[in-house]
């Protein structure tokens, strides 16, 4: 409905009221229309499961990004560290015999840095590729919910059409499309 006054009816709106003005007992049309609002229920249901796994996969690809920022600037650092302890290997070469111990120390201590720092960017690593995996599963999920979502919005529109044919095959096909998006929605809430 708009604000103007204006009413947009949907084709089981009319046969409803149709139906309701002739005193008419239309199990056809009542059975269409009861269907019809269990699985626009289960439809709009689906639907936000479906933004959520897609906000989810977005979160979760976000947090990926960060840890690997992380273990990028870990990696710079390892970086620095190793061109430190190189300068410091140069040193024990070039400086005179009573200072090499200094620098052997040095390149000591930069080894025992250099090692915790890359611990430090492998498990930040890992944790970045968890994260990706976590995000792809979530956009598997959204992708059932989505495929779960479109089946039903078809039944629905199925189930208008066999309102105005008034065929009983029509009203069977909406039955089965919308069979199709609740198993569909089963195997996304399965996690399948």
């Amino acid at each position: 409905m708009s604000g103007a006054g204006f009413h947009v009816h949907g084709p089981h709106d009319h046969e409803l009221e149709h139906a309701a003005h002739h005193g008419e007992k239309d199990s056809f049309s009542g059975m269409v229309a009861v269907a019809t609002a269990i699985i626009a229920t289960i439809g709009a249901l689906f639907a936000y499961m479906g933004g959520l796994t897609q906000a989810n996969a977005t979160l979760y690809k976000n947090n990926a990004a960060i840890k690997k920022t992380e273990a990028s600037n870990q990696w710079n650092y390892y970086q620095a560290k190793s061109s430190k302890q190189n300068l410091s290997e140069l040193a024990i070469v070039l400086a005179p015999e009573d200072k090499r111990q200094a620098f052997k120390d040095e390149v000591e201590r930069y080894k025992k840095e250099k090692a915790e720092i890359k611990a430090d960017a492998e498990k930040l690593e890992a944790q970045a590729k968890d994260w990706d995996r976590q995000s792809d599963n979530q956009m598997h999920e959204h992708h059932r919910w989505a495929q779960a979502t479109t089946a039903l919005q078809v039944s629905i529109a199925l189930a208008a059409i066999a309102l105005l044919t008034r065929r009983k095959w029509l009203e069977w096909g909406l039955y089965g499309v919308a069979a199709i998006g609740v198993a569909l929605g089963g195997l996304a809430m399965a996690h399948v």
